[in-house]
C-alpha cells in the first residue's frame, strides 16, 4: 500500500473543497474510488479528468493498473476552459 498525496485543480478543488489531502492506496484506481466514495460532486468531476502521477500523464490506462508508489504525487486535471 502507498502513500502520497492527491492534488486537485480547478473544479476538482472546488468539488473536494480542498486542494490536496494524503492518500493510502495501492492504484490510481483505488484511490480514486476512496476520495469519491460519499463526494458525489467530486465524482462527476473526476469522471471527465485527466491524471499526473508523478508528473507522467496515466492518457487512457485502465486507473486500476496504474500502480503508485511510496510518496507519489497524483494530480487531478478537470477540462480548462479556454481559447
Amino acid at each position: 500500500m502507498a502513500t502520497g498525496t492527491i492534488r486537485y485543480w480547478a473544479a476538482a478543488k472546488e468539488a473536494a473543497g480542498i486542494a490536496e489531502e494524503p492518500f493510502e492506496a495501492a492504484t490510481l484506481g483505488e484511490l480514486l474510488a476512496e476520495v469519491t466514495r460519499s463526494r458525489g460532486e467530486l465524482a462527476k468531476v473526476i469522471r471527465r479528468s485527466s491524471f499526473l502521477v508523478d508528473g507522467d500523464p496515466v492518457g487512457r490506462r485502465d486507473h486500476a493498473t496504474v500502480e503508485l508508489r511510496r510518496g507519489s504525487t497524483v494530480e487531478v486535471l478537470p477540462p480548462f476552459a479556454g481559447g
